[in-house]
């Protein structure tokens, strides 16, 4: 049994920031891709970032420059550092991370407001 959860949304005013948790636990050998994604209401769920094992990113266009994940591998960890956020960034976020044999787990997701 494998769990990802998510801490660390909120409401923060425009240009504000905020840092997203994700950790997992449970039955785990290796986590290979972690990722964040959001879901607005009434919008499909999109891709934020994404970061490999090794470090490796890949961002939104959306949110480059303003947004920053990272690993801690052994804690089994992943971040999203915010910043600049804007009004358009209120959204769930979920964590994504595919784990052992390639199994594809998500969190429950946390809500991120940001007001104008």
């Amino acid at each position: 049994q494998v769990q990802l959860v998510e801490s660390g949304g909120g409401l923060v005013q425009a240009g504000g920031s905020l840092r997203l948790s994700c950790a997992a636990s449970g039955s785990i050998f290796r986590i290979q891709d972690m990722g964040w994604y959001r879901q607005a209401p009434g919008k499909q769920r999109e891709l934020v970032a994404t970061i490999t094992r090794f470090g490796t990113t890949n961002y939104a266009d959306s949110v480059k420059g303003r947004f920053t994940i990272s690993r801690d591998n052994a804690k089994n960890t992943a971040y999203l550092q915010m910043n600049s956020l804007k009004p358009e960034d209120t959204a769930v976020y979920y964590c994504k991370a595919v784990i052992n044999s390639n199994i594809y787990y998500w969190g429950q997701g946390t809500q991120v407001t940001v007001s104008s």
